[in-house]
């Protein structure tokens, strides 16, 4: 596959045309982001957005997920932004024509984006080539995402690849030392999140925990996450039944793919780990792939995550966090760095998690005030002000020292 300036289409006058490969459509942090990001870029300027998904339905987490369902793709196309999917499952092989409908969408696009590398493997496959490729990195763990990091570290080397973005400086230091590429080919764009959806209401807040049955003042913890060992939900548990002891009121609430009660796997580990706890089935709450998450955030006093390994910038924490909610997390990506406070990261062991909830829930008035004075520095915007540059300045070459 060879990249290059010969083949480019010729300057144009409104705006470059931008191709987004996604692996699929399911549900995924790095996936709404790109989304708002996308759906923000073909609003608001010149660029003219669109989405190619490589399959069509997905199983992830025991959730069989469509693409057409997904509140992704949905919002894409209420955005008016063009999305077009291959009639595959992410198990099964790129046929020849799957890899023909890749060509002709990128020799139809000035600049195209990867979203994470694995669709890159697609693109290399295909034989597409002669126009500048900015892979989304949003992982900090390189070493488990298959061949599309050999793949991304050779595409950058033949100079496909133009930049590999990271959305936090974990990813960045991971993908650095895992393949060798320059520094200045991984620029950082931090994650963000939309503060007009995700801000404190208390009507809101008062509506959401009414309608999950909290009463009083007791504490609600939220867990937005997809069922997976990366997620380290056992330990989540574990911590939860420490927690009760001392707060028996308190709610639990899963969301994302495979947090529903359809997955034996995650209710035979409620049982395990929670089933003598009076009460549980009204105050643990399987919800699923959610698409009111401001509102469950504002429902919220603490947003946590006990992640092993792979983040990078935790959405579900920025989301959190921008209603109100005090984040506590384990020490995975920047995701210490996020929270701002040592008291909120936590390590492994399930009786010092349960304390450092406890200490956050006491201690929210003090770490609400203080998240609430940084609150503007969440925003998403500066996020797609510089995506929006980069690829102003990859689509025109001469420009492309302006860029990040």
């Amino acid at each position: 596959m060879q990249g290059g300036a010969a083949d480019r289409p010729v300057p144009y006058d409104d705006g470059p045309r931008v191709l987004s490969l996604y692996e699929g459509f399911f549900s995924g942090g790095a996936r709404i982001l790109h989304t708002s990001m996308v759906r923000s870029l073909h609003a608001t300027t010149a660029q003219r957005h669109a989405v190619l998904g490589l399959t069509d339905r997905s199983v992830r987490e025991a959730t069989v997920q469509p693409a057409s369902s997904d509140p992704s793709y949905r919002r894409l196309r209420s955005a008016g932004v063009p999305v077009t999917t291959l009639a595959r499952g992410a198990a099964e092989p790129m046929r020849r024509s799957h890899l023909a409908r890749v060509r002709r969408a990128t020799a139809e696009t000035d600049v195209v984006l990867s979203l994470k590398e694995q669709p890159l493997v697609a693109l290399e496959e295909s034989g597409a080539g002669g126009r500048p490729v900015i892979a989304c990195l949003h992982r900090s763990d390189p070493e488990r995402q298959g061949r599309g990091l050999e793949v991304l570290a050779g595409l950058v080397r033949e100079g496909v690849v133009t930049h590999a973005v990271c959305c936090a400086r974990s990813t960045q230091a991971a993908y650095h030392a895992a393949t060798g590429i320059a520094l200045e080919r991984l620029p950082v764009i931090p994650n963000g999140v939309d503060l007009d959806r995700f801000r404190p209401i208390p009507a809101v807040r008062a509506a959401s925990r009414r309608e999950l049955g909290v009463r009083g003042a007791a504490p609600v913890l939220l867990l937005s996450a997809r069922f997976d060992p990366m997620k380290d939900v056992p330990l989540f548990l574990r911590a939860a039944a420490e927690l009760v002891r001392t707060h028996p009121a308190a709610h639990l609430v899963l969301c994302g793919a495979g947090m529903s009660a359809g997955n034996r796997a995650l209710t035979d580990l409620l049982a395990a780990t929670l089933g003598a706890w009076d009460g549980a089935h009204e105050q643990v709450h399987l919800l699923g792939i959610r698409e009111d998450m401001p509102a469950l955030c504002n429902a919220a006093d603490l947003v946590v995550l006990t992640s092993a390994f792979g983040e990078a910038a935790p959405l579900a924490l920025l989301e959190g966090m921008a209603c109100g909610a005090v984040p506590v997390t384990t020490d995975v990506g920047d995701a210490a760095e996020l929270v701002g406070d040592s008291r909120l990261v936590v390590g492994r062991d399930p009786v010092d998690v349960a304390d450092a909830w406890a200490a956050a829930f006491e201690q929210r008035a003090e770490h609400a005030a203080r998240i609430s004075h940084h609150r503007q520095e969440l925003s998403d915007q500066r996020c797609f002000d510089a995506y929006a540059a980069l690829i102003e300045a990859c689509a025109r070459p001469e420009a492309l020292t302006a860029a990040v």
